[in-house]
């Protein structure tokens, strides 16, 4: 997971509904949830804590030459293996780049829509949403501080002098010693244990 999440603004979700949301007092299995990021933005990584939806479906709005575009980046994503059970309903997930049906690049406005065919959930959501970038080829990677410190490159490690590192000739000679025992004391001493094969 990418560290640092890009600023976006989560719009509350809105539930879709056959029929008056008023007089029809059946509940509502399909909400979407807009999510506007500040500025254009390549997607790396989408991850989120579920909370009882059964099936995702995403789709970017892009910028291309000065218009917006929505294309289906992912759709009907499978949170819940089974929608009537509780099997990855408080599952976190994260969706990468690699599998998403178009290149998530210049995104301006991510939707989610979220699915949950079953009548057992009263409520369901997706929470903890966040959108990383990719990382940025032309600048330096973050590197900690303390791996620069590990080995400084004008001192190369020397393996001669650690203990638990064998000098090559001794662990030449130990293999040679195994290859002879091994021609020598062919199939009974190899069935104890001792093979190279």
């Amino acid at each position: 997971m990418s560290a640092n999440a890009v600023s976006c603004t989560i719009k509350s979700p809105v539930a879709l509904q056959i029929g008056d949301a008023v007089s029809d007092s059946s509940r509502p299995g399909v909400y979407i949830t807009d999510i506007t990021l500040a500025e254009p933005v390549n997607i790396q990584e989408i991850s989120f804590k579920n909370y009882y939806t059964a099936y995702l479906t995403v789709r970017l709005q892009r910028r291309e030459d000065g218009s917006a575009k929505w294309v289906t980046c992912l759709r009907n994503y499978c949170l819940m293996s089974n929608p009537h059970a509780e099997d990855g309903s408080h599952d976190y997930f994260s969706i990468y780049r690699h599998q998403m049906l178009t290149e998530p690049d210049n995104v301006t406005t991510v939707r989610l829509i979220l699915r949950q065919p079953s009548s057992e959930w009263l409520n369901f959501s997706i929470e903890e949403i966040n959108i990383h970038p990719c990382a940025k080829e032309d600048s330096e990677r973050d590197v900690p501080a303390w791996i620069s410190t590990l080995t400084p490159v004008e001192e190369p490690l020397d393996l001669n002098h650690c203990g638990h590192v064998p000098v090559p000739i001794q662990l030449s000679f130990a293999l040679e010693m195994d290859f002879l025992i091994q021609r020598r004391f062919p199939p009974a001493f190899s069935r104890c244990g001792h093979s190279l094969r």
